[in-house]
């Protein structure tokens, strides 16, 4: 009792969609970095303000460039008539995984000694980023830019999309 061919397209079909998903996140979540690391470095270095404040605020700055990024681009065929809801949602998500980020720098820059500006960028920009990122993903596709229905219609690519695997695997 194997899969069938059909189910192999819609499996398929849905991963080539995860896929064209990650990259247009990654994408967006590229411009947040460079956002982030720019404005983390011209707080900490030309500001001259404490590495945690630096980096929540770079956070901040990034967070609002991801969230136009995701909202028009990486998930625009997303339902956009809880726009208040999924803004509140993406700012939840976005602030544990600011915490994250920053909790990464504090631990490594408060807590184990390292202060140099190379080991503040590593734990805030590469170790904190990181495990924020994967976090991020999961919790924007899974609770905040979901596929909906606006007025009981199926809305988006998306969801057109998953219409179509249901058909094909229901046959």
């Amino acid at each position: 009792m194997g899969i069938s061919k059909d189910e192999r397209c819609a499996l398929g079909a849905r991963l080539r969609r995860l896929r064209r998903e990650a990259a247009k996140f990654g994408t967006v979540g590229a411009l947040g970095f460079l956002v982030n690391v720019a404005v983390f470095n011209l707080c900490i270095r030309g500001l001259d303000l404490a590495p945690v404040r630096s980096g929540v605020i770079a956070t901040a700055v990034a967070i609002a460039t991801n969230y136009l990024g995701n909202r028009y681009w990486t998930y625009r065929h997303s339902d956009k008539s809880g726009m208040s809801r999924e803004a509140g949602l993406f700012l939840l998500f976005s602030g544990v995984g600011l915490v994250i980020e920053n909790g990464a720098l504090a631990i490594s820059h408060y807590g184990l000694g390292f202060t140099s500006p190379l080991a503040d960028n590593i734990a805030k920009n590469v170790v904190g980023l990181g495990i924020a990122t994967v976090f991020r993903f999961w919790s924007y596709r899974t609770w905040v830019f979901r596929g909906g229905s606006a007025g009981g219609r199926v809305v988006g690519v998306a969801a057109e999309e998953e219409r179509e695997d249901r058909r094909v695997l229901l046959k």
